[in-house]
């Protein structure tokens, strides 16, 4: 499975909804904070669009950055079926979620991986339990 552009979250208007409007809810697993928001399914989007925050706060430097970035949307790419199968469920429903990023510490991979796909169960649990 690849991870499109399609289904990277992108634009002002939705990151705006997920980040400022009610509808909206977090969850987290340290050190990766899931910000998600239900919306509409279009015939042209995906079930779900992701993005990914790792505050300047936390890493001065970008290539840590980068690296963090990278970590988190692999281990989303390898595991995205958990949340489509959930979403499949409910028609007319699509996911927006951010990824933001606690700690200022580097992870290994697979722990990262674990984080991010404790997240993603947690939330599609939520969603088949509504």
């Amino acid at each position: 499975m690849t991870l499109s552009k399609k289904e990277r979250l992108c634009g002002r208007k939705l990151t705006d909804k997920l980040f400022h409007r009610e509808g909206s809810r977090s969850m987290a697993a340290f050190p990766v904070r899931l910000v998600y928001l239900r919306i509409e399914a279009d015939a042209d989007r995906p079930p779900a669009q992701m993005m990914v925050s790792v505050p300047k706060r936390c890493f001065k430097r970008a290539v840590k950055r980068n690296r963090v970035k990278r970590q988190v949307r692999e281990a989303y790419r390898k595991n995205k079926h958990i949340l489509y199968d959930a979403v499949k469920e409910h028609e007319g429903t699509a996911l927006a979620l951010a990824f933001i990023w606690l700690d200022d510490k580097l992870w290994d991979t697979p722990k990262v991986e674990r984080k991010v796909v404790n997240l993603m169960q947690r939330l599609a649990e939520k969603l088949n339990s509504r």
